[in-house]
C-alpha cells in the first residue's frame, strides 16, 4: 500500500498528459501537421514527473485552476441561458462539461501537493 501512495502524487500530471494526447490525436486526424504544437502543452507536466520543481508545480496548479474556473463559468452561462451560443460551441460545452470539472479537481490536487511539499 505504501508504494501506491507514492504514485498518487503523479495522478494530476498523468491526467493532463492524457488530455493533451487526446486533443492531439483528435486535431491531428482533422488538421494534420498543425496539431503538433499541442504536444508542447504536455512538456511541463512530463517535466514534473521526471524532475519535480515546486515553483513550476505551483504555477501549473494556479494556471489550470484559473482556466478551469473560466470554463466552469462558461458552462454555467450556457446552463442558465445567459448568452446564446453557436451549435458548435454547444456541442463543445456539452461534451466538455465533465472535462471542466475534472480539470479543476486535478489542478486543486496539484496545488495541494505543492503546498504539502513547501510546508
Amino acid at each position: 500500500m505504501k508504494s501506491l501512495s507514492n504514485y498518487t502524487k503523479f495522478t494530476p500530471y498523468l491526467y493532463f498528459i492524457a488530455i493533451t494526447i487526446y486533443f492531439f490525436t483528435v486535431i491531428n486526424r482533422a488538421e494534420g501537421l498543425t496539431a503538433y504544437p499541442i504536444l508542447l502543452l504536455g512538456i511541463p507536466f512530463l517535466w514534473q514527473i521526471i524532475k519535480p520543481n515546486k515553483y513550476l508545480n505551483f504555477l501549473l496548479g494556479i494556471t489550470f485552476v484559473c482556466v478551469s474556473s473560466y470554463l466552469i463559468i462558461v458552462y454555467f452561462t450556457y446552463l442558465f441561458k445567459i448568452f446564446n451560443f453557436s451549435n458548435h460551441s454547444v456541442q463543445l460545452i456539452g461534451s466538455g462539461s465533465l472535462l471542466f470539472f475534472s480539470s479543476l479537481i486535478m489542478a486543486l490536487w496539484i496545488i495541494r501537493n505543492s503546498l504539502k511539499e513547501s510546508l
